[in-house]
C-alpha cells in the first residue's frame, strides 16, 4: 500500500473541484457552441439570383426588375422581395439598385415630369443621373448603389450591392 494517503478533507477538494468543473463546462460548452456555429456554416452571399427578365428584351431604358430571395438570420428564414432598375448600355448590362442615397425611399425612372430621363425620389426631390450620379443641389450625398450582374442563358442574373463604379 501507498504511503500517500488522501484525508477525507482532500478527497471532498478533489470531488467538489471536479463535479463545479463538469458543472461550468456544461454551461460554457452551449456558449462556445452559439459563438463559434455560425462561423462553420456555409455562406450563400455571392451567389446570383435569376429574374424573369429576359435580357433581349432590355434596352437603354432603364426598366424595374422585381426579384425575391430567401434570407437566413440566425434560425429564422423568410422570403425578401427587392427590385433593381436594369438596362443595356450597349453591349454593356447595367442594375442599379432603387435605395435612394438620402434617406433609403425607393428611386423611379422619370418619375419628375420635369427630368423624364433621371431617377427621381419623391420623398425629398432627389435626383440621379441614368448612370446613379447623384445630382448637385439635390438631397442625395452619393451616387446609387449598382448590382453585379451576368446574363445566365438570356435571363438577367442579379448578384451582391456593390459600390457604384460608372460615376468617376
Amino acid at each position: 500500500m501507498s504511503n500517500n494517503r488522501v484525508s477525507r478533507r482532500q478527497f471532498l477538494g478533489y470531488t467538489l473541484t471536479g463535479v463545479g468543473g463538469f458543472m461550468a463546462a456544461g454551461m460554457l460548452m452551449p456558449m462556445v457552441r452559439f459563438a463559434v456555429d455560425p462561423l462553420l456554416q456555409e455562406k450563400a452571399g455571392g451567389d446570383f439570383i435569376l429574374t424573369d427578365q429576359k435580357v433581349a428584351d432590355l434596352s437603354e431604358e432603364p426598366v424595374r426588375v422585381d426579384f425575391a430571395f430567401e434570407q437566413v438570420d440566425a434560425w429564422y428564414t423568410s422570403e425578401v422581395t427587392s427590385s433593381a432598375w436594369v438596362y443595356k448600355e450597349g453591349d454593356k448590362l447595367i442594375a442599379l439598385s432603387p435605395v435612394c442615397k438620402h434617406l433609403g425611399c425607393t428611386v423611379n425612372w422619370g418619375g419628375d415630369p420635369e427630368h423624364p430621363t433621371q431617377f427621381f425620389c419623391p420623398c425629398h426631390a432627389g435626383r440621379y443621373e441614368k448612370n446613379g450620379k447623384n445630382i448637385a443641389g439635390t438631397p442625395p450625398l452619393g451616387p446609387l448603389d449598382e448590382f453585379a450582374i451576368e446574363d445566365r442563358d438570356g435571363l438577367v442574373a442579379l448578384g451582391a450591392v456593390k459600390a457604384n463604379t460608372l460615376v468617376k
